[in-house]
Order: C-alpha cells, then structure tokens, then sequence
C-alpha cells in the first residue's frame, strides 16, 4: 500500500509522543497511552500511524534526536507487533538520524515538515530504506513561522516549492511513486492562505504526485466556527476531508479517526456514483 496509487484515499492517524503538541499535547506522552491509543486508531479505520517525538506547533523549539527516539521507539516497536497486517507506520521527523533508526525498527513512511531542508541526508535514507516520503510546504520554522507570513499567490508558490523538492528527492534517487507532496495548511499560512490552499487542492494534485492534507483541528477553521477548544473541530475537519476526497487528495493525516473514516468512505462512495462508477 503506496501512498501513490489508485483507490479509496487513506487515513493517517496522529500520534503525538510529546508533552506539547499544539492539539493533543501530553494525553500519549506516556508509552502505554500512545500504544493504547495507536491500536485504537487502527481499530477505528486508520491505515497509517504517524508517530512523532517532537512537536511542529507555532512556537516550539527543537528536540534532540536522542531525545525523539527515547520517546518514538518504545511505541513503534510494541505497535509494530500488535497493529493489525496492512497498517503501517510513519515516523514524524526532519532528522535522517530518527528516521534511519524508526525506519530500521518498522516504519516504512517518513513524514519530513521540512521537505529535507533541515537534513541533507533525508532523502538519500529516503532512497536507500526503501521508505515513502512526505514533503511539506514550510514558511520559516515552527518558531517563527506565524510572524506574518506573506505570500503574493500562496496556491502557485507552495506549489512551486512542493515540486522543487520532490524534483531534489527524485534527483537523489527517491523515486517518483514513493513521494507525497504536502501544502502544510496552518505551517506559516494565514487563516486566507488556508482557505485558499484548501480551495486549490486540485492545482496540486494535477501536478501527479500524491497529496496528503493536514488540516486536522487547526486554528484557522475554529475562527470560521467561532469554536475555541482544538477538541471541537471534528466536524470541521471532516469536511475538509469531504472537500479533499472529490479533489483528489490521496492522504488525509487526522486526529479524529472514527468521524474523518466515515466521511472519507461517504464521499468516496459519492464520487464514485458522480464518475459512474458500480458500487
């Protein structure tokens, strides 16, 4: 099961091994409740777990790689036995030291925020593992990156940058079908340039790669609903995913895995009638 391909998209649950994550922050800091949760996710209907040791909220500082793995690693081997076959791992990083050890110890997809941009030896890991990558868009760095972030077209430059890192991966030997591309909805955008991005999701799905939408409880959809608490925007963030199933978007990175799995299959069944397709 490649991130690129045909058929019915696929759900990537959040697993955030860390004490800070801007949604879920602290509640799978402990090994037994990430495992516990991780196997719930899957039981659920996700078909990725995305394992993550440090936090890419506005504002957070770095963590050691030592560190990730201290936290990442007790997780992705006891889910690594006890997921269900199909299921695969993720490892949430931007540094080729986590992700060779995470990809050695089960994981088969590396989800980079960067793009490979804070580690030059990401994408020859990438290509030597064996490993799907995941590139996404970035304005600054997650200390920085909501200082005003400006774009004159931000569908046509996230869509730019997004190409010139997959053509630098492809160029290091990853190949094509195994790089998913990812606009990085709330990553230095504003809450226009989210919209817009999620409003032109089909400009860069026609660019042939595989596009993964994480637009899971972000801030910029509780401001539309005048919702406050992150916990609140399940219903949100199922109709982006609605929205991102009839674009075309192949990977939809989610925290809420029962209401986003039920929205996925709806819509798909939708477009599948839209597109004259039996059941």
């Amino acid at each position: 099961m490649r991130l690129a391909g045909a058929g019915r998209p696929l759900l990537m649950g959040i697993l955030n091994v860390t004490p800070d994550s801007f949604s879920d922050g602290g509640r799978h800091f402990d090994p037994a409740a990430a495992i516990a949760h991780g196997l719930r996710m899957a039981e659920e209907g996700a078909d990725i777990i995305d394992i993550g040791g440090e936090s890419t909220r506005p504002g957070a500082v770095r963590v050691a790689p030592a560190d990730q793995l201290q936290r990442v690693l007790p997780v992705l081997g006891e889910l690594c036995r006890r997921l269900p076959a199909g299921c695969r791992i993720s490892i949430d990083t931007t540094l080729a030291e986590v992700a060779e050890v995470a990809v050695a110890g089960g994981a088969s997809i590396i989800n980079d925020v960067s793009a490979g941009r804070d580690d030059p030896a990401m994408f020859e890991l990438a290509c030597r593992s064996g490993a799907d990558l995941v590139l996404m868009h970035m304005q600054g760095t997650p200390m920085s990156m909501q200082t005003a972030p400006h774009y004159e077209d931000v569908v046509r430059e996230v869509r730019e940058f997004l190409l010139a890192r997959a053509a630098a991966a492809e160029a290091a030997g990853v190949p094509r079908d195994r790089i998913a591309i990812d606009p990085g909805i709330g990553f230095g955008k504003t809450k226009l340039h989210n919209l817009q991005l999620l409003a032109g999701l089909e400009t860069l799905v026609k660019t042939g790669y595989a596009v993964l939408l994480g637009a899971s409880r972000k801030r910029f959809m509780g401001s539309v609903c005048n919702v406050a608490e992150y916990h609140e925007l399940t219903g949100a963030t199922c109709a982006t995913t609605a929205l991102g199933v009839l674009a075309g978007v192949r990977v939809f990175r989610v925290h809420d895995i029962r209401d986003n799995r039920q929205a996925l299959d709806v819509t798909w069944a939708l477009k599948e009638q839209m597109s004259g397709v039996s059941p």
